[in-house]
């Protein structure tokens, strides 16, 4: 009874103490959420103010100047744009869905005891880890023997396997127990039906968190658009956006070369263009995270300490 009495008597203090503990914990919380998201107001912002305003006061968090001009700039074209999007949505749609896929099924060959290559297969791509052929190689088989070049697949299949993301995955699916799929196995289940059954479905935190990797990765690509690309059809969303701005900058330098004072009075979106230039990119993507947040902490932590 002295026990109960003396928790009763120590509960309110407790409940207070947690009371305390959370609004310090809240309020710090806070703080670094807004200190998140100052960066990408700066980026707002300036993108909305003028360049002649971001010259004269530097990047603001206020909009001193109002101007559209570089996202007018940006959509001048707006059919080229398009298909960037389009291809660059594409790319990361098909793309992910494949890496996944593979980086998955290839974890889950490796991680079985019964498989007597996995070894051998193992030590394979980890070896294409440390050492490569280089780009000329590369290049040459992309081009010459695969024939990528001014092709769809370019954007699509040079990032379509990670040896990272199958260690990941080959980690995490060794921590599923192997009753489950021997169950399965006794139950006529072949190794098909184990992965898209059984292993899949336990699979949510690894999946969500290789598919957002694997499509920040595509969406972010612009060096094989760059290599294997010339048509403007087939460009992707961060390539063409980065050639608009390349050809701001040889405009001004060109104009400026000669005569120093050609563009006196006419003042190039340059600063502000970078601005929109990554609310254009960064946008969209943005709103993937939402939907595989609740899997993504868990699946990269998980994937971290079983390895």
């Amino acid at each position: 009874m002295n026990t109960a009495l003396t928790h009763q008597r120590r509960s309110p203090r407790r409940s207070g103490d947690v009371i305390v503990l959370h609004t310090i914990g809240y309020f710090f919380v806070i703080v670094f959420s807004l200190m998140c998201l100052l960066p990408f107001l700066l980026i707002i912002t300036s993108s909305l103010n003028s360049e002649s305003s971001i010259i004269r006061n530097g990047y603001s968090f206020t909009i001193n100047d109002f101007s559209l001009a570089a996202y007018k700039l940006a959509f001048k074209s707006p059919q080229k744009i398009l298909w960037a999007y389009r291809n660059t949505i594409g790319a990361t749609v098909i793309g992910t869905t494949g890496a996944v896929l593979l980086a998955s099924m290839t974890g889950f060959v490796l991680q079985r005891k019964d498989f007597t290559w996995r070894n051998g297969f193992s030590f394979f791509f980890f070896f294409t880890m440390l050492f490569n052929g280089g780009l000329v190689p590369w290049y040459i088989l992309c081009v010459r023997y695969l024939g990528l070049k001014n092709n769809y697949l370019a954007l699509i299949l040079p990032m379509l396997f990670s040896v990272w993301n199958m260690i990941i995955a080959k980690s995490f699916i060794r921590g599923i127990p192997f009753e489950i799929t021997e169950s399965v196995m006794v139950d006529g289940g072949n190794d098909i039906t184990i992965f898209f059954r059984i292993i899949l479905p336990m699979s949510k935190p690894l999946l969500a968190t290789i598919g957002l990797f694997t499509a920040l990765s595509y969406w972010n690509d612009w060096y094989n658009s760059m290599l294997f690309i010339n048509k403007d059809n087939l460009k992707s969303l961060q390539y063409f956006l980065n050639e608009l701005l390349g050809s701001i900058q040889a405009m001004k330098l060109l104009a400026t070369y000669d005569n120093p004072s050609a563009l006196q009075g006419v003042t190039l979106p340059q600063e502000s263009l970078k601005m929109a230039m990554t609310i254009i990119t960064t946008g969209p993507i943005l709103f993937l995270y939402p939907f595989v947040q609740k899997y993504f902490i868990k699946g990269l932590t998980i994937g971290a300490v079983k390895g």
